[in-house]
């Protein structure tokens, strides 16, 4: 994977769901180098609402996909709404 990739998070862990993020939420890397193999991935959300932001993520709870899609991640988060 390299910068500007987009991603997928392939599980589900506390270390990312405290930040909102959960297993299926898309995303693009957002730094040049990975760093003690993770990567830095930024997590966006449709329209007006606020983008969940970008954590490091392990580089093997991501895979590689064509291209994000922030509809997914809205429906995602929706679901760990209370």
């Amino acid at each position: 994977m390299k910068y500007m990739d987009h991603v997928e998070l392939i599980v589900e862990k506390e270390e990312y769901a405290k930040y909102g993020v959960h297993k299926g939420m898309q995303g693009v890397i957002w730094l040049e180098e990975s760093i003690d193999d993770t990567w830095d991935v930024f997590f966006d959300l449709y329209g007006e609402h606020a983008p969940i932001g970008d954590i490091a993520i392990k580089k093997d709870d991501l895979k590689q996909i064509p291209r994000a899609d922030v509809l997914v991640n809205e429906k995602i988060k929706a679901q760990f709404e209370d």
